[in-house]
């Protein structure tokens, strides 16, 4: 409960003063976090070694200090959900490459949006759907449903309709033989029974959803992220449909697609370090 009344003061704030106001007291506020969350502050120096073996110290407390900012930054832009509209995003967010997203509903297979917990993707959800697009989000429900309900509150007030991890598998197949969009964030299994792959050279578990929709209902997966720039715009960066022709062996079939995308995350995780939030161990062995 007592985070329910966190978040919505930070919202008050976050809707009464400047942006730039708020970032800064976020920022600020983020580092006072950093100095006293031990547990946090391990795990995500912990996950950068693994990224960077050869970093020192001084390197890897950096992009921790920027993980720590830029994630306050990230929960400011959800607060502010209420003031975005189509001029924020015409000043403040690039767009690339929509026309994969048009490409792929083409088919009228619906569309498999995969994600990961980098930049913002919940705002890179917000902008799609303000865009004009049939999009769903899968999330993993909150404990506490006053702070569950606030969250989905944020997302329905955009357009996003939130479909709740544990009851996702029925709702993504309707939806997306209905040719909607249907968004998973695929670096992240919060259940510890998804497929192991080697992630950065160690074993980790990495979520089956993502690629199991798309093998059951022959929708494509597009990648795409929320980047953050240097100067507090953004960058939707969309990337062309995953091609892949299944083989008919089930669980081959579903290792070398997450083979594929596994690498596309991969490969944005290494070039946005700092952009990446998960404050808790990430691979089997560190």
């Amino acid at each position: 409960m007592f985070n329910y009344y966190i978040y919505r003061f930070g919202q008050f704030l976050a809707l009464t003063f400047p942006l730039r106001w708020v970032y800064f007291l976020a920022a600020f506020l983020a580092q006072g976090y950093y100095v006293i969350a031990y547990r946090d502050r391990r795990s995500v120096k912990a996950n950068l070694k693994i990224i960077f073996p050869q970093a020192s110290h001084h390197q890897l407390r950096k992009i921790s200090r920027m993980v720590f900012r830029n994630f306050a930054k990230y929960l400011v832009d959800f607060f502010r959900f209420e003031k975005l509209n189509r001029q924020y995003i015409d000043k403040n967010i690039k767009l690339e490459n929509l026309h994969y997203f048009d490409q792929a509903l083409a088919t009228g297979k619906g569309v498999v949006v995969l994600t990961a917990h980098l930049g913002n993707w919940e705002l890179g959800g917000v902008v799609i759907s303000q865009l004009g697009y049939p999009f769903w989000a899968v999330a993993l429900p909150h404990k506490n449903k006053k702070v569950n309900n606030f969250f989905d509150a944020q997302r329905n007030s955009k357009g996003v309709k939130v479909i709740a991890m544990g009851k996702a598998v029925r709702g993504c197949i309707t939806e997306i033989r209905n040719n909607h969009m249907v968004a998973l964030v695929g670096d992240r299994d919060f259940s510890e029974k998804g497929i192991i792959v080697d992630f950065f050279g160690k074993p980790t578990h990495f979520p089956e959803g993502p690629a199991a929709l798309s093998l059951m209902t022959g929708a494509s997966i597009v990648p795409g992220f929320m980047l953050r720039n240097p100067d507090d715009s953004f960058t939707l960066r969309i990337e062309k449909p995953i091609e892949f022709t299944p083989s008919g062996d089930k669980a081959k079939d579903l290792a070398d697609l997450i083979g594929i995308y596994k690498n596309i995350i991969q490969d944005y995780i290494r070039k946005y370090p700092e952009q990446w939030y998960v404050f808790r161990k990430f691979w089997v062995e560190n």
